[in-house]
C-alpha cells in the first residue's frame, strides 16, 4: 500500500461512508471528499450512486483506530480499547494486560509508536 496521506476531513468522510446513510445525498464532508477518495480506491460508488468502502478504506481506517488506541494507553493504561483493536495489538505484541486491570505498551508496542510519532513528524 501506497503512503497517502489523508487529512483529518477524509478521514471523517471514510467514516461517514463505513457508518452508511439513511440518506441518498452524500453529507458535505463526503462530497467534498468523494472524488480523492474514489481515485486512490478508499471508497467506491456504486451502481445505485451509493458510496461504499473499499477493503483498503476499511483497513486505513482500522489502523487509524490502532494508533489512536496506542497513543491513549501511553497516557492511561485504563483505556478501555475495542474488542477487535485490542485483540490485534495483543496479537502483534503491542500491549500486554496489567494486574490492576486494563493494558500497558510493551516495548514493541512504544518503539512502534515512537516510529509512527517520527514518521508523522518528517512528513510536516
Amino acid at each position: 500500500m501506497k503512503n497517502e496521506k489523508l487529512t483529518t476531513d477524509e478521514y471523517d468522510a471514510l467514516e461517514l461512508i463505513q457508518r452508511g446513510g439513511k440518506q441518498d445525498l452524500a453529507s458535505a464532508c463526503v462530497g467534498r471528499n468523494m472524488k480523492r477518495l474514489c481515485g486512490i480506491k478508499m471508497a467506491n460508488r456504486g451502481r445505485d450512486g451509493r458510496l461504499t468502502l473499499t477493503d483498503k478504506g476499511a483497513e486505513v481506517l482500522f489502523l487509524r483506530r490502532c494508533i489512536t488506541s496506542l497513543r491513549a494507553l501511553a497516557l492511561d493504561p485504563a483505556t478501555r480499547l475495542d474488542e477487535d483493536v485490542l485483540r490485534f495489538l495483543s496479537r502483534k505484541s503491542h500491549v500486554m494486560p496489567i494486574e490492576t486491570g486494563g493494558y500497558a505498551l510493551t516495548d514493541k508496542g512504544r518503539e512502534s509508536l515512537a516510529d509512527i510519532e517520527q514518521q508523522i513528524e518528517a512528513g510536516r
